[in-house]
């Protein structure tokens, strides 16, 4: 039954494919978007990966955007349903190529003196042959997971890190890595970004964010709390009427695991449920809008040991952590999950008295920690710092070609 299941989910992927590959032919020759289109582009963002993974990339829009002021920045796309999504929403020119000799000849007719990798693809490898471009891993994120001390960045010429947590995390981790001389601090760029907000009424309730990440692909990466946690929390968060919740899964929940999934679509159910009983709770599942605006809009956050962690350190308002049950999943001690509360799954039924004693903290506790993850956190640094560093590389690297 499961083999039956599986080959008819292949035979629908193949179908999505080949009806993507049409429309994005039909696309092409209507608008006249020649691959590899005239722009003196000098950088390159490689993105290998299906629809699923966009958000990864949708984070660097903005920082882009200013990159591109002086130095103009395509998008390469390589899978025709990503491609299709990124002509309707990305505000850089993007080229689709799906073929290695399709990369070669856009290589070939521009002056790439930098490309930027988003994640860790194993087609990374196809674009890494490149010699001239500086090659540099930006990541989606900044956290403490395994998964930000890879042997794997040992591919790329330069890695953006955020701050000096991250060059600590590289140094105990790596073995004949130079971190002084390959990793490049540039805070988070992505926290200058104002993002558009949904209306949430302003009525004294205390909004509390519950972003838990997926369930990753295998147990050293399972940090995901949503079938371990995530019940007892938001049954206790809502029947409390001093809060409101707004419940943003990870977009790649139930990607590995099924029934990750289906546990996601039960806490779902539940903020519907508590918004049908009050109509005035305004409770809210986000799955639409990009990750930004919650960090300028909520009071609180509760999420795993994740990106999203440190993205809401860096506001300095209440956190709080899951720990991951997994006893495969990592989580050595740092100065972040040292210094905020750290839930087990025994313990998530009592979420709202340690989210009361988080919230009764100060907020000049976390400034110390902020500023050891992102350095500068003033208004606009992380991004003047990334634009700095890939200009450096560019001229660097086309004064040498």
């Amino acid at each position: 039954m499961d083999n039956a299941k599986e080959a008819a989910a292949l035979a629908r992927d193949a179908l999505k494919r080949q009806v993507a590959k049409r429309r994005l032919a039909t696309r092409l020759t209507r608008e006249g978007l020649a691959p590899g289109a005239d722009a003196p582009f000098r950088v390159a963002v490689y993105f290998s990966d299906e629809p699923v993974n966009l958000y990864q990339i949708r984070q660097w829009y903005a920082p882009l955007q200013e990159l591109a002021r002086t130095q103009p920045v395509v998008v390469i796309s390589r899978m025709p349903e990503t491609t299709l999504m990124l002509l309707e929403e990305c505000p850089l020119p993007v080229l689709h190529a799906p073929r290695v000799t399709e990369i070669e000849s856009f290589m070939a007719h521009h002056e790439i003196g930098l490309v930027l990798y988003v994640n860790q693809n194993v087609r990374n490898f196809q674009m890494l042959r490149f010699a001239t471009p500086a090659h540099v891993f930006v990541s989606h994120g900044e956290s403490d997971k395994s998964y930000m001390a890879s042997n794997q960045l040992k591919a790329y010429d330069r890695v953006f890190i955020a701050g000096r947590a991250a060059a600590e995390r590289l140094t105990g981790a790596l073995v004949d890595f130079d971190v002084a001389a390959r990793a490049v601090e540039i805070g988070r760029p992505q926290n200058d970004t104002t993002y558009p907000a949904p209306h949430l009424p302003a009525d004294g309730r205390t909004t509390v964010l519950y972003a838990p990440t997926w369930e990753g692909d295998r147990p050293s990466m399972a940090y995901g709390s949503i079938a371990t946690h995530g019940e007892a929390m938001l049954t206790a968060l809502l029947a409390d009427p001093r809060f409101r919740v707004v419940y943003r899964p990870h977009p790649r929940s139930g990607a590995f695991q099924r029934s990750y999934g289906a546990a996601s679509a039960r806490l779902a159910a539940l903020v519907e449920q508590a918004n049908a009983a009050d109509p005035t709770a305004h409770h809210l599942v986000d799955t639409r809008t990009a990750f930004g605006w919650h960090l300028t809009a909520l009071d609180a956050c509760i999420t795993d040991v994740s990106a999203v962690a440190l993205d809401w350190l860096a506001t300095g308002k209440p956190l709080v952590l899951t720990r991951p049950s997994s006893p495969s999943a990592e989580v050595e001690p740092t100065r972040l999950n040292t210094s905020v509360p750290l839930v087990p799954a025994a313990d998530a039924g009592g979420i709202v008295a340690v989210l009361d004693a988080a919230v009764g903290q100060p907020d000049e506790a976390r400034a110390a920690v902020v500023e050891h993850y992102f350095g500068d956190t003033a208004p606009g640094a992380a991004t003047a710092r990334f634009v700095a560093a890939s200009t450096e590389l560019i001229e660097s690297r086309l004064a040498h070609a």
